[in-house]
């Protein structure tokens, strides 16, 4: 029987928050592995490596946000792979306004000022997904034959869920905004990124001009309940996948008034 998005999604992966010193070192390997190695844009002298009894040399991809960030991370279940990481840069409470990458990187027309809705506001940062993931998974328990083409390991509905990963991602995000209070995230996006989730219904507004920043970007603010509420309307079966079935959609509609 094929499965819903949500249960196809919940079967064959799984979203891990991390929460320990441990997670978060997969969280910054894995950010190394996309920002430095597969796509170069960190340079490799801004990374920290390490050696670490039993598992040799480890690098990891860091920066200052990471200590008011929450993280999470999307793992394969069948083989335990980390295929995806993303954080949501928290507010900081003492300091509202204390400055978000958004707003270094980007000339914004439309800045959030208001002390009030700061503290009600996060960041959508380090949206990652590996481009090495389906080629680990064909490597996954074998040292030689493995077929070059590495669809032939994923099930149907697993090959179906491989293009929604980001949506796992952004439904991590949603639990970690209903977790912190955030009401409305900023985000410098990839076009490509914007076009999928407009198609879901995904609301947002542009609050600058595109930058070039490791390629071209789009700065915009996102109010999560207008947006949640949109994508119900549009892609329900989205709608149920990145709220978990509506359990976050409350408390971010309680916080949007």
């Amino acid at each position: 029987m094929t499965l819903g998005l949500r249960e196809a999604f919940n079967e064959f992966f799984e979203l891990i928050h991390a929460d320990t010193e441990e997670l978060r070192h997969q969280v910054y390997q894995l950010r190394y592995q996309v920002y430095v190695l597969e796509t170069g844009f960190e340079p490799p002298d801004r990374c920290i490596c390490q050696d670490f009894p039993g598992n040799g040399r480890i690098c990891m991809e860091k920066d200052e946000f990471d200590a008011r960030s929450d993280h999470y991370l999307v793992r394969h279940r069948r083989t335990g792979v980390f295929a995806a990481t993303t954080r949501l840069i928290l507010p900081d409470r003492l300091s509202p306004q204390a400055i978000y990458p958004i707003e270094s990187h980007c000339s914004l027309d439309k800045p959030v000022t208001d002390t009030d809705l700061r503290l009600r506001l996060g960041e959508i940062s380090r949206f990652a997904v590996s481009k090495v993931f389906k080629r680990r998974i064909g490597e996954a328990g074998t040292l030689a034959g493995v077929a070059d083409d590495v669809e032939i390991y994923f099930e149907e509905d697993e090959r179906r869920v491989l293009n929604h990963i980001s949506l796992g991602l952004m439904a991590a995000i949603l639990g970690m905004a209903h977790a912190h209070g955030v009401s409305h995230c900023y985000a410098v996006m990839e076009p490509a990124l914007l076009r999928l989730l407009s198609r879901f219904g995904v609301l947002y507004e542009r609050i600058g001009p595109d930058v070039n920043y490791h390629g071209l970007r789009v700065p915009c603010l996102i109010p999560l309940a207008d947006a949640t509420d949109n994508i119900h309307l549009v892609a329900p079966p989205v709608w149920e996948l990145i709220t978990n079935a509506g359990e976050w959609q409350g408390r971010l509609s309680a916080r949007a008034g």
